[in-house]
């Protein structure tokens, strides 16, 4: 017979004595099960006491968190979280060095937990990690396991940030700005730099006073990518908090500053984009997911500067605005001429203009400002036209001319084609949209260029004018084209070119012909036989499929995931890892200090949940940890990654996937440990994919084809590659 649900079996340790096995009854209350078992060592005063997991964490036991204890498990008899923090307030002041330096590395140590947090804080003990770092009297480990345990106290979110004073501040920022500082205490002061700034109005004016790009630029120069990522996490945090006026410049934050910058200032923030290519993105190392995460986050709130452009009409009364479609018309038909050198009648300069500005592809001949009234892209469409007709002149004359030299219906008309393309270009790069609190999709290419979205924009538009002619399209067609150029553009992109030139490079090699082909060859492999034999081919193997799918599911839940601990006020560098048993009964998971490389042993993952005990899996705005957390609830990509498990006792387990496919392969497996049907995109996908190509095996084999077991050869390198094109 199984024993009671609310009966759990453990060990105890206690400091010099042997373990003792024992039965919790988790209903009775957790201040009785501590006297029952100080009672069996003789120890009185059992309020003094409390149980604490015997692992890696340390973390104490609560009637909150009472549920987490699973058979099996190995507790440790310990002061109370009020004793300790008591004796480790006392502690930290001693006068003796070697006694204060240990008692801030067991600070350091039990603050992660936030019971005991909770009662340090109670004594007042922010205040006095705040005094003896403003007093600047420890150093070296001191002063590390001192801001060690300053972050994980405030990581918690009990105190608030808005209580500290200009000297603390001063002090952190001096961390900062002191290059040769231990790294452990520079990654702290960072890490504390940037929760100040992304947590607090008031402190952001402060930090910013403190530190400024040129004082940050060493730090990316280093080799140590931690410290580089914490580096760029404080610029985000600060161009993230910048007021909107200080965040409208046309070059690298080079405003976001409350105070004056000197000019040598102005030269380092210059250099920035240049030092990160250069330092972080083309370093002889990988980037790690944190790394990748900062420079997409970079990415993003550098293209949010142009969302003021994108949603700004012309105001056809602005002359300043109208000069610049002036200049365009002068450019392309009059370039040799000055702008108001014009001769003749009004009358006939209208004429004249209104023809131009037909052959330039406006909407509006007569007054083209109307055509920049739609928002988005309003001015930034004309922006980018006008960089095109500066810094790209001959390409910008020759499509210009070439267009207006065809017959009206073959036009490609290059004013409509700007402001559509810009309007796509600010779609694929989500211009205007807040970073995804788990996205690291970055395009390195972006980081080459002060001007990356204008140039960016050059190379489309050229490419735009390019695939109109290959498409032979007509002005009923112009829809048609941009959904080809969208593709051409959205394919390039996914390679991750490492330059603008790369890019400019792979759109080459996407002619119309080549977009083609692959479609052709896309329909045939996902090509759905309709002819009823066919059907019903399809109907008899779909278990079969179904089946062989559930089981990759499950075989990737045994491999295990390493998850992401996230939070509402800041991304955070700790993680947890969970897998599945091979027998498929339990779940085995448990925290991590860094990320793994490869799989992580189920013996070192400390907690167990029965598949038996799950009562249902939840995604999305359903999970607890969605319903908590109101930042993260308004994220829609989090939100979209968000799945938990919900097991007796009221017990949950929260996820957040690493991205869209691990979100499948963990939602589908875990469905299909409970019997349930897998209804993720990725099974459909997969299904569609492995029906069609058995299908196909099927008829190959009816005609008698013979596949070989093994793959071909593959052919040898050539001797040479002195290759030559005979041009006759």
């Amino acid at each position: 017979m199984p024993p009671p649900a609310d009966i759990v079996k453990v060990a105890i340790e206690w400091p010099g004595a042997f373990p003792k096995l024992m039965e919790i009854d988790q209903k009775k209350p957790l201040s009785a099960i501590i006297k029952e078992v100080c009672d069996g060592w003789s120890l009185v005063n059992h309020e003094y006491y409390a149980l604490q997991h015997a692992d890696s964490s340390n973390f104490y036991i609560t009637e909150k968190n009472r549920n987490e204890i699973k058979n099996g498990a190995i507790l440790r008899l310990t002061t109370s979280p009020a004793q300790n923090a008591q004796q480790l307030h006392e502690r930290i002041q001693s006068s003796s060095m070697d006694a204060k330096l240990e008692a801030l590395k067991d600070l350091a140590s039990y603050s992660r937990d936030v019971t005991f947090a909770q009662e340090f804080i109670n004594l007042d003990g922010i205040s006095l990690l705040t005094q003896m770092v403003e007093s600047g009297t420890d150093f070296g480990d001191m002063l590390s396991f001192t801001l060690t345990a300053f972050v994980e106290l405030m990581d918690h979110g009990i105190v608030s940030w808005d209580t500290f004073s200009v000297a603390f501040i001063k002090k952190i920022a001096s961390y900062v700005n002191k290059f040769a500082a231990d790294i452990s205490i520079l990654q702290r002061s960072l890490a504390i730099l940037e929760s100040m700034v992304l947590n607090s109005h008031e402190l952001y004016q402060k930090v910013a006073q403190e530190i400024t790009i040129g004082q940050l630029i060493p730090h990316l120069q280093g080799t140590d990518q931690e410290i580089q990522t914490y580096t760029i996490a404080v610029i985000n945090a600060l161009f993230l908090k910048a007021p909107d006026d200080k965040r409208q410049v046309s070059c690298w934050f080079l405003l976001f500053i409350c105070r004056p910058i000197e000019m040598a200032n102005i030269l380092a923030q210059k250099q920035l984009r240049a030092i990160i290519l250069t330092h972080v993105i083309r370093a002889q190392r990988a980037i790690n997911n944190e790394m990748a995460h900062q420079l997409y986050v970079l990415q993003v709130l550098t293209f949010n500067l142009l969302e003021d452009r994108m949603m700004t009409k012309m105001d056809p009364q602005d002359q300043a605005q109208r000069d610049i479609i002036f200049e365009l018309r002068r450019i392309a038909f009059d370039a040799e001429s000055e702008p108001n050198n014009s001769s003749g009648s009004i009358e006939k300069r209208k004429s004249m203009y209104t023809r131009d500005y037909k052959k330039l592809g406006f909407i509006n001949h007569v007054n083209p400002a109307m055509d920049f009234t739609q928002t988005p892209p309003g001015m930034l469409a004309l922006d980018n036209m006008l960089y095109f007709a500066k810094h790209h002149q001959d390409a910008y004359i020759r499509i210009v001319l070439e267009n207006s030299s065809r017959e009206d219906k073959h036009e490609c008309p290059f004013g409509r084609s700007s402001i559509e393309l810009t309007k796509m270009l600010c779609e694929i790069l989500k211009v205007g949209e807040l970073p995804s609190e788990t996205c690291n999709d970055f395009h390195p290419m972006f980081f080459t260029h002060d001007r990356s979205f204008e140039e960016f924009f050059c190379i489309c538009i050229q490419l735009l004018n390019k695939t109109w002619k290959e498409m032979r399209a007509t002005s009923e067609d112009f829809n048609k084209v941009m959904q080809v150029v969208k593709e051409q553009i959205m394919r390039a992109l996914t390679t991750k070119p490492s330059s603008l030139d790369q890019f400019k490079s792979k759109l080459q090699n996407l002619s119309y012909t080549e977009i083609l082909k692959i479609r052709q060859s896309e329909r045939m492999n996902q090509e759905d036989f309709q002819s009823r034999p066919i059907l019903e081919l399809k109907e008899k193997i779909q278990p079969e499929i179904l089946e062989l799918i559930k089981q990759q599911r499950l075989n990737r839940l045994v491999e295990g995931t390493c998850f992401r601990k996230l939070n509402s006020r800041r991304r955070q560098d700790k993680f947890w890892y969970c897998r599945l048993s091979p027998n498929h009964k339990v779940l085995h998971y448990g925290d991590l200090e860094e990320s793994p490389q490869g799989e992580v042993p189920h013996d070192s993952l400390q907690d167990k949940l029965p598949v038996a005990d799950i009562k249902a899996v939840v995604t999305g705005k359903d999970c607890p940890h969605m319903k908590e957390k109101g930042a993260l609830k308004q994220n829609k990509e989090v939100l979209e990654l968000a799945f938990s498990i919900l097991y007796d006792s009221n017990g949950q387990l929260n996820f957040i996937a690493p991205d869209k496919h691990e979100y499948c392969i963990w939602t589908d497996g875990l469905n299909a440990l409970l019997g349930k049907d897998m209804m993720s995109d990725l099974t459909r996908n997969d299904l569609d994919t492995l029906l069609s190509m058995e299908i196909k095996l099927r008829l190959l084999d009816l005609e008698n084809i013979q596949i070989p077991d093994a793959p071909p050869p593959i052919p040898k390198e050539p001797s040479n590659y002195d290759f030559v094109y005979d041009c006759n």
